[in-house]
């Protein structure tokens, strides 16, 4: 490998590194996505330095050029990461999708709730007895000590 080749890996490695601390002292970036992004640029930076090391990795994998293993390599970590951040993005689609879920029947409940208070003022206003006390935020989060439905049917 070319000295020129390699300084420019061993900058690019040392600059995404320099670059996720920043991004971590910036809390732009959570901890556990930046242990990735070090390690990979860990691993750039030390095959970056030295050239036997990826020269040998080079010849075992097939490559006839040592720089072009590092692209490889660094290929593969992207592949890494992405299918971390795929998996992370389908959690969070599942996660908000109950959210919204539980907030719809909230709203559902509280409406039922409102109308019924309505329907208690009004008949009180009659001489009518009291109904039943309208269901509180407690009582809707308690339940019957029945799993919710919506964790039924979002688990599988």
């Amino acid at each position: 490998m070319e000295l020129r080749i390699q300084i420019v890996a061993i900058a690019a490695s040392g600059l995404l590194l320099v670059i996720v601390l920043e991004l971590v002292r910036r809390r732009s970036l959570l901890e556990r996505y930046a242990l990735l992004w070090l390690l990979s640029g860990l691993v750039l930076l030390g095959l970056a330095i030295w050239k036997a090391v990826l020269e040998n990795l080079a010849t075992a994998i097939g490559i006839f050029y040592p720089p072009s293993a590092l692209f490889v390599i660094a290929f593969g970590f992207i592949l890494l990461l992405l299918l971390h951040f795929t998996t992370a993005v389908s959690r969070l689609s599942d996660q908000s999708k109950l959210l919204a879920q539980r907030v719809a029947l909230l709203e559902a409940r509280l409406v039922e709730s409102q109308k019924q208070q309505a329907a208690a003022v009004q008949g009180a206003g009659r001489g009518e007895p009291p109904r039943a006390a309208p269901v509180t935020g407690a009582e809707v989060e308690a339940g019957d000590g029945e799993e919710p439905i919506l964790e039924r049917t979002v688990r599988r």
